[in-house]
């Protein structure tokens, strides 16, 4: 068991160390966190969304933004699109599972606001739906993801893309980046207001 522990942890290590040398994806976030504090600036709001374990690293994100991450600070709207059960089944059995998301950012997302999508494969295809509604509504379009950054990496304006084809890996990346999100948006922030 020690041994298997032991390398779990050095592949979560030598994960987040290549995160290190990846100008490109450090560039990204940077530039993300701009866009959300734009964004927030103007009144506006971010919208999340996300499957299974992305779906709850949408829901830490929000909560780390409407409630506070270290800051005390007034709250900032977030929505997360999978967290409403009621409207995901609703939309699920009458439009299809694919469409779940779209149909809900349709419905609240407007021009300035931001768009996050979570996939570790890149491919969710009800991610990639509401990203595409997200980018016709005017919102700035943002994607966590894994893999090769998949079919979302190809179409959003800010693809956070952690390069590996493990789930697990990938999923631990993206709660560190999301931690990091937080604080620059909440450091910036903070000399706002």
């Amino acid at each position: 068991m020690n041994e298997l522990i032991c390398e779990r942890l050095r592949d979560s290590i030598d994960l987040k160390r290549s995160l290190l040398q990846d100008n490109v994806l450090l560039g990204t976030v940077s530039a993300l966190a701009d866009e959300i504090v734009k964004c927030l600036k103007k009144g506006g709001k971010l919208v999340l969304c996300g499957n299974g374990g992305s779906a709850s690293d949408a829901m830490h994100f929000a909560g780390e933004i409407v409630g506070r991450f270290q800051k005390e600070r007034e709250p900032w709207p977030a929505v997360v699109l999978n967290a409403d059960v009621a409207a995901m089944t609703s939309i699920a059995n009458d439009y299809g599972y694919d469409e779940v998301f779209a149909r809900q950012a349709m419905g609240c997302l407007r021009a300035g606001d931001v768009f996050i999508g979570i996939s570790t494969s890149g491919n969710s295809e009800n991610v990639r739906r509401a990203a595409v509604e997200a980018r016709d509504k005017g919102a700035v379009t943002a994607a966590l993801l894994g893999r090769d950054g998949g079919k979302i990496g190809k179409f959003v304006d800010h693809p956070i893309i952690v390069r590996s084809d493990v789930t697990a890996r990938v999923q631990e990346c993206h709660i560190t980046l999301i931690h990091i999100l937080c604080e620059l948006v909440e450091s910036e922030m903070a000399s706002h207001e």
